[in-house]
């Protein structure tokens, strides 16, 4: 293989076998191709892309360049969600626990956020105690005893796409499709999929700003799950108003407890069944009845259990992770909230502390926004539009004043 002649081809415009993608992404791996001759090949794809055989042999080979989880014959269905990521977007949490009610096998392997959208593990590790970083044997044991487990990529699976990716975030070639797609199915595809929904955002609160990217971003992702043999679904959502009412770590955790136990927002409710029916056996009114009843969040109890996590801490998240300054932001004028942009309240989560900027930035759990009035609502003069949460006056002052700039009523 002359890795070379590989990347002028895609440079001027041509097709790379599945064979010789798997011998490139093979040899990256290993450390036998160079991150200059990868950040090269990187940059080709994103200005020539790729078609949906090349995309679907990318996918492969960093599918396999780890180990992939197997299950034992004859047990559930495995299935799973991906979330392109979102402001307040806290869907996994209820949607995991909901879909093992109906004895489904859920095992989630999710990220952590970077930039304006927060992360699902971000989000776990505000309970205390709580285990993202499981082995494989443990996955195993978790999923058998609860039938939902919620993790962090282990070492061992698609270390091409971590190798990658981090190459990507420094080459500015992360906002392209076929490798969007490799990276993000490769991982789904790890985990031994029957099916998978994925929930793909586009608007100010998310990566995708217009749905015509979302879109090609979702059939992309479908067309290779189609071809690697797993049943992918898609539900495209507008991220132009946070998810909910909140959009902060343990903030969020505490919403999705009053979800749980069926007090949630009707929104948050609304996507998360529209999610699961995708995938489920049950039907709808089956799966909003195990929201409303508890049996949803005793499922979500056992598995914070089995990951060692706090139960006790669940109901009182928010008082383990108070910020010590709170204020409102309140309406200027009467009228009906026509915007409140997703975007703006990300950045000003982020500059909080609630974000990161970078891969190794700490995150203040306790910091964020709640009671977040949602578009359609009639506010009069100096009614709370939202509450923020802070670590220091002067951080509230701040994004009070810049929050003014999210909110459009008329």
């Amino acid at each position: 293989m002359h890795i070379p002649s590989l990347i002028e081809r895609k440079r001027d415009g041509g097709q790379l076998s599945a064979e010789e993608i798997g011998a490139l992404i093979t040899a990256f791996t290993s450390g036998d191709m160079p991150e200059y001759q990868m950040s090269a090949l990187a940059m080709a794809i994103f200005f020539r892309g790729m078609d949906a055989g090349e995309t679907s042999a990318l996918t492969s080979a960093m599918l396999h360049s780890g180990s992939v989880l197997q299950w034992p014959a004859g047990a559930p269905l495995r299935v799973d969600k991906h979330s392109t990521g979102g402001i307040g977007d806290k869907t996994s949490l209820v949607l995991a626990p909901l879909l093992a009610c109906d004895g489904l096998w859920v095992p989630m392997i999710s990220g952590r956020g970077l930039g304006i959208t927060g992360g699902t593990l971000d989000k776990l590790e505000s309970i205390p105690g709580f285990r993202t970083r499981l082995d494989e044997d443990e996955i195993h044991d978790v999923i058998r005893e609860v039938g939902c487990v919620m993790v962090g990529q282990t070492s061992g699976i698609c270390p091409a796409d971590k190798k990658l990716y981090a190459l990507r975030d420094v080459t500015g070639t992360v906002p392209s499709i076929p490798l969007i797609t490799a990276s993000i199915m490769s991982k789904k595809l790890a985990e031994g999929l029957d099916r998978l929904v994925l929930d793909v955002k586009y608007g100010s609160g998310a990566f995708m700003k217009t749905r015509e990217q979302a879109d090609a971003l979702a059939k992309s992702m479908v067309g290779v799950g189609c071809l690697l043999g797993v049943r992918a679904s898609v539900r495209l959502s507008a991220m132009d108003e946070p998810t909910g009412e909140a959009a902060g770590n343990a903030l969020e955790v505490a919403e999705c407890v009053r979800c749980l136990k069926g007090g949630g927002p009707a929104d948050l409710e609304e996507i998360v069944l529209d999610l699961c029916v995708s995938v489920s056996v049950s039907d709808r009114d089956t799966l909003r009845g195990w929201l409303h009843d508890g049996t949803a969040w005793q499922r979500f109890q056992r598995m914070v259990a089995a990951q060692g996590g706090d139960i006790d801490a669940l109901e009182r998240i928010t008082e383990i992770h108070d910020a010590p300054c709170m204020g409102e932001l309140r309406a200027t004028t009467s009228g009906i909230v026509r915007r409140m942009d997703a975007g703006v309240i990300g950045h000003v989560i982020l500059e909080l502390g609630g974000g990161r900027a970078k891969a190794d930035d700490e995150i203040d759990f306790a910091v964020g926004c709640d009671d977040i009035v949602k578009t359609g609502t009639e506010v009069g003069f100096g009614d709370p539009l939202m509450r923020v949460h802070a670590r220091t006056d002067e951080a509230l002052d701040a994004a009070i004043s810049r929050l003014q700039d999210a909110v459009t009523i008329d």
